[in-house]
């Protein structure tokens, strides 16, 4: 996605970093041998002591995630109903413009291993509802958030796209273990991502149909257009939500007669944009329905479980103890990724000897792999 109308946001950026009440924390971690960095924001409101919901907000194709932070904004939304978004940051193609490997190639960046793992670092730093994790995105970054329902499904409870579907590449063999509630947000003037698809990416209705059908919804939507409540933005838009799917699950399509590849409700205007609805509203009031645990399989249940095992004490002196009856590997890492530790079938790890800090217990239990942070002082 071409949005270089943003090359004027920063001159405008102090007053919107101004505009909001929470802060922004510029951080990174490593993954598969390099720094990632990401943008995450928290509301004054998190203090620590209640479990966060925690929104991925990915940008599109040549954009970044400052970027995509103002322009994809969900901060003032954030700011009232108490949840965390991060904004990734993609590495850079062949091209040397930010992308995000979303089903594109098996050669390309590591990106669904990089999301993995900045899920579970978040969860070490954040108190983050583990049930409550979402992913939303523009253009490129709503195909991130496709594919991660259909290979991170464990972990991401609901996914958003605005201007972004799949690619026939992976689509045919997207199949999630459980339900995704999926909203989608198109315009149909859109001339980069088609509303109507080609050769390389599906159309926005067959996006519908896949979610649709592999969730059992109803096969007939409910359909109303909204309030033309500004004409002069030039379009007009038409909500579809089809219901009774598994688990409780919907989809929604946004769909926007005349609109073009661009965030409805957005401040910046780069093109035809729908100003009759707000896309981040929209959005977290989908997400804010679902959580993992009541979407998840028996299996997948289990796993997160895996996931959720007890380390104590935390912080430490001498040992650290988990508490598990199931038999696993453990690898004690630094920040920076270095393994320092490493035992078989033992729950009982002996950190006498490391220097004061912050560490990472890298686990592996029966095929599942999980991170725990700890303090040694």
């Amino acid at each position: 996605m071409k949005l270089k109308f943003l090359i004027g946001l920063f001159v405008l950026t102090g007053f919107f970093v101004s505009a909001q009440s929470g802060v922004t924390i510029v951080d990174s971690i490593k993954s598969n041998g390099i720094y990632r960095t990401y943008r995450f924001y928290k509301p004054l409101s998190y203090t620590g002591s209640t479990a966060y919901p925690l929104v991925m907000n990915f940008h599109g194709y040549t954009s970044t995630a400052s970027q995509q932070q103002f322009y994809g904004n969900f901060m003032p939304v954030a700011d009232t109903a108490k949840f965390l978004i991060v904004h990734p940051q993609g590495t850079l193609d062949g091209s040397n413009q930010p992308y995000w490997n979303s089903g594109i190639s098996p050669v390309g960046a590591k990106d669904l291993q990089f999301v993995s793992e900045l899920i579970d670092t978040l969860k070490t730093k954040y108190n983050i509802d583990a049930n409550a994790v979402y992913s939303t995105g523009m253009s490129n970054g709503g195909f991130m958030s496709n594919y991660l329902a259909c290979n991170l499904s464990n972990k991401v409870a609901a996914i958003g796209s605005v201007a972004g579907t799949m690619f026939t590449s992976f689509s045919s063999t997207c199949n999630p273990s459980r339900p995704v509630p999926v909203i989608h947000v198109h315009g149909t003037a859109d001339a980069t991502v088609p509303y109507y698809g080609n050769t390389t990416e599906i159309a926005a209705d067959s996006l519908m149909k896949y979610w649709r059908v592999h969730n059992n919804c109803g096969a007939t939507p409910s359909f109303t257009n909204l309030p033309d409540i500004v004409p002069s933005d030039g379009c007009t838009a038409v909500r579809y939500l089809w219901t009774g799917g598994n688990s409780g699950s919907t989809n929604e399509l946004y769909k926007v007669n005349g609109g073009e590849l661009t965030w409805p409700g957005a401040t910046f205007i780069i093109g035809t944009t729908n100003q009759d609805f707000n896309a981040s509203v929209e959005i977290w009031r989908f997400f804010r329905k679902y959580k993992l645990n009541l979407l998840l399989s028996a299996e997948e249940l289990y796993k997160k479980e895996l996931a959720e095992i007890n380390v104590y004490p935390n912080p430490a002196n001498n040992k650290v103890n988990i508490a598990s009856d199931k038999d696993m590997n453990v690898k004690v890492c630094d920040v920076l990724g270095k393994e320092i530790i490493a035992q078989s079938n033992s729950k009982t790890i002996d950190i006498s000897e490391l220097q004061n800090g912050i560490y990472f217990l890298n686990i592996t239990c029966e095929g599942n792999y999980f991170v725990k942070k700890i303090v040694k002082e």
